[in-house]
Order: C-alpha cells, then structure tokens, then sequence
C-alpha cells in the first residue's frame, strides 16, 4: 500500500468519526452530557461499542501475534474475564448506583475518608496514562513505519496529529459522544480481523477448518498449560483474568462511565453480562487469526525472524503481503483501536480530575460555563500529557506490548482491588490518613515478591497474577490500619 493511500485512508475514517460527534451533539452539550451521556445511553449501543474499548490497540496488535510462543493460553485469562463481569454486574454496579455516583471513586470517601478518596483517583490516573498511552503507541508507531517515516515525519509530529483530531472530537460532547463512536471503532476493528482470516484462507487455498486442522497440529491452539512454574499456568490465568477485569473495568472510571451512562442499573447490568459473553467468540477470533498468520509465514516464507516483537506479524502481512484490501481492512481496525484507546481515557481522566480534584460540584454556586471552561483545559492538559508519554515510550520499547500493560496494571490497580475489597466485605473503619502510605508500600512488596519469587517459591513465577497478590497486601495492611474497636 502506498503512503498516500493509507493517508487518504485515515482521514476517511476520521471523517466518518466526526460526523458521528457532530451528530451526538447537534443539541448544546451540557456538564452532564459530557460526564454521564446525561444517563440516556441504550444499554445494548454502549455494550457492542465497550468490545472494542476492551480490545483496543493491545488485542488487536498483540495477541495473534503471541499465539507462537503462547499458543491459546490467552483464552482461559479471558474466561477468568466473564467471571469478573459477573463480579461487576452483581457487587459494583449495584453500588455505584445506589450512590448515584459520577467518580466511582467518590465511594472510598464516603467509605474511609478523603485521603483514601484521593488515593483512589490518583492509582486509576496513573493506570490509564501509562496503559492508554501505551496502547496508542502500538498504533500510532505502525502509521509512522508505514506513512510517515517514508516522509520524513518526525514521531512527535505523527502524535500530535492524532491527538488534536481525537480532542477535536471529544471537546463537545464526552461520554454522549464516545458511546457511539465506539460503535463505530468497534465494527471496524471486528471487522478487520474476519476479512483477513478470509483472505488468508484464499491465499493458500484452504477451507477454514483445514487450517484450523493444521493449527491444532502444530499445536498452536493449546489451552491450557499444566505447569505450575510458568507464568501462563491455567489456574493463574483464569484467576488472573477474574480480577484483571475487576479491577480494569468495574474500578476503573473510563470503562464505568460508560456503563453509569445507562438509563438504569437493569440495563447497565444486561449490557456488562452481554459485553463479557461477547468477548469470548471475539477474543478467540483474534486466536485464530494469531494461528492462520503465522501459518501463513511457515506457507509463504515471508520474513519473520527480523521483527523486533511478535507485535508487528500482523501488520507486515496485511500491508506487504496479503494485498490491498487486507492492508486497508486493518488499517482502518488501526486507526478505530488507537481512537477507541484515547478518547474514553481523556474524557475519564477530565472528569476524574474535574470532580474528585478540583472539587468543581463541590463548590456552592459554582457556574456551569465556570465548570465547562474548567474541563476544557483539563481536558487539553491531559492531552498533552498522554502525547508526551507517548514520545516518551517510543524511546524504550522493547517486548509484547500487552504483556508490559497487564504487568503494570498488577502494580497500579492493586491498590485499588484491596481498597474496595476491604470496604465492601468488611464493616471496619481505617485510620484515612495511613491509607496513602499502604497503597505506596503494597506495590514495592509486589515487585520485590516477584523480582525474587524463583528464589523464595521454589521455582515459582508470577505472571498477570501478581495483581491479586498487590490486592492481598493491600487488604492486608487495611487492617493492620484499622481503627481500635471497628
């Protein structure tokens, strides 16, 4: 594909985005709108758009291209992933609307008190600048070794373009308008995957079971590994799945949000329990086309051995192997997986930011073009910010992306898992002021743990698991922090 047509691409679908944000806002966009879609959105519109806000950029890039080495061991962490949405559906959403919450975080102040409160908000800020902004990376790096290095175009400049067109569209309208851009993003994103398995069994002139057939002798569909040394262990990756999407959904605002957007708690409970049924069918989907593209490599003979990680298989098929309707097919999923990675995450961060830090509907008599003007600049700021994280991390990349993301969610959502933890299956108050300093203790023991756990565990290794251990020493000092007589 040529780099005028892959641009000539972009701006297609950036086209297509902004209609779809101009439409969500043809009325005046209020506060409301913005944080909570004025509580209106269809339960089912939000629960197609949230696969792919869940898959973004790390699903689409990453997992098929670690089925070589990791076979289908990535699919029991996604059935762990329908246990936690079922966790979700029947403790937190009850909860958060019962409270008739904005900032899910909101609950730890009223459960402990304002530093808690404020802990809370940082880890979920800290977590979604380094996870969105590496999931953007993996995206924005692919259109800049195909586009933009043919050009002469500095990276820095690649990212800013991407994210002043993403605060273009987000400015207005907030969660009313991602809600359906997601749509959009997700049906792109699916859609890419299917029509490049399609042309991949044309190519090599197979039926899709018989490739099916061939991956499973070569062993590449294996499930589940019985050892309990590796770190892709099955009871690891299941339980590691269970509370990876506690803790990166039910207690986490970005994904939230959405879901308070609902008319009511039923409907944001039917489309959480959808959501994760779906994403089964569609995890295993991006398995197998992990499997028919490295089948594909072996058939072909197309160089593999000089990829710096298994991240950039697909990509390299699509674009310079398997012709230019699998080249614009997954483009487009690109483009839909580094929107769908950004806008949800501005848009959390400016509210989280807005409400829990700077108090805007705290403030008695407080204007709504007071608070507008006040997220605007929130909202750029934080722009910024991920832009820079971005430019930052092009610097030091250097193993499968979604690996490095589920290993830095295990020390910055951890924190978060005990606090909640403790707070709904306990009635035992804290001494708030402490909380602070367990949640900074938690993770170092975690990393320390697991830095030396061949040693200490005869042999053992933590994976995506090390997230629930960050939880127990966090529940753990809880109670040891736990005011006399509670």
């Amino acid at each position: 594909m040529s780099p005028v047509l892959i641009l000539i691409s972009f701006f297609i679908y950036t086209l297509l985005v902004f209609i779809i944000s101009r439409l969500t806002v043809r009325r005046k966009a209020g506060n409301e709108a913005y944080f909570l879609g004025n509580r209106n959105s269809p339960w089912y519109v939000v629960s197609y758009g949230m696969i792919g806000a869940s898959l973004s950029g790390v699903t689409f890039m990453s997992v098929p291209g670690l089925v070589k080495t990791e076979q289908f061991s990535y699919m029991v962490l996604v059935l762990g992933y329908v246990a936690g949405y079922f966790v979700i559906a029947k403790i937190l959403l009850p909860l958060y609307y019962k409270m008739n919450l904005t900032s899910i975080y909101s609950y730890l102040e009223n459960r402990f008190g304002f530093s808690s409160y404020k802990t809370g908000s940082f880890y979920f800020i800290l977590s979604r600048l380094i996870g969105s902004s590496f999931r953007m990376f993996l995206v924005v790096n692919v259109l800049q070794i195909f586009v933009f290095d043919k050009w002469g175009v500095p990276f820095s400049v690649t990212v800013s373009l991407f994210m002043i067109l993403i605060l273009l569209y987000t400015f207005q309208g907030g969660i009313k308008t991602i809600v359906w851009t997601d749509t959009l993003q997700t049906t792109f994103m699916i859609s890419a995957v299917v029509i490049t398995i399609i042309i991949i069994t044309k190519q090599l002139d197979f039926s899709f079971l018989e490739i099916v057939s061939q991956a499973k002798a070569e062993g590449y569909t294996n499930m589940f590994i019985l050892d309990y040394t590796n770190p892709r262990f099955f009871a690891k990756q299941f339980l590691a799945g269970m509370f990876i999407t506690i803790v990166m959904t039910g207690l986490d605002q970005d994904m939230m949000q959405k879901n308070l957007s609902c008319r009511s708690l039923k409907d944001a409970q039917k489309n959480v329990l959808t959501f994760g049924a779906i994403l089964v069918p569609v995890n295993l989907l991006f398995l197998f086309l992990g499997a028919f593209l490295w089948i594909y490599a072996s058939q072909t003979g197309f160089d593999v051995n000089g990829f710096e990680t298994t991240d950039e298989l697909f990509p390299t098929a699509a674009m310079n192997y398997l012709g230019i309707a699998a080249g614009l097919t997954f483009f487009f999923g690109l483009v839909s997986a580094a929107y769908s990675s950004a806008d949800g995450t501005l848009t959390a961060l400016t509210t989280i930011f807005c409400i829990d830090f700077l108090g805007l509907k705290r403030k008695p008599g407080i204007s709504e073009k007071k608070i507008k003007n006040t997220r605007y600049v929130t909202h750029v700021a934080f722009a910024l910010l991920m832009m820079l994280i971005i430019i930052g991390y092009n610097l030091i990349n250097d193993e499968a992306l979604i690996s490095k993301l589920f290993t830095i969610a295990g020390y910055t959502y951890g924190p978060l898992l005990g606090m909640y933890f403790f707070g709904i299956f306990t009635k035992q108050k804290v001494i708030d002021k402490l909380v602070p300093v367990v949640c900074v203790i938690s993770p170092v023991l975690s990393y320390l743990l697991s830095l030396y756990s061949e040693k200490l565990l005869w042999g053992y290794t933590f994976g995506f698991e090390i997230l629930i251990v960050n939880g127990l020493f966090t529940l753990t000092g809880m109670f040891l922090i736990r005011k006399q007589g509670d």
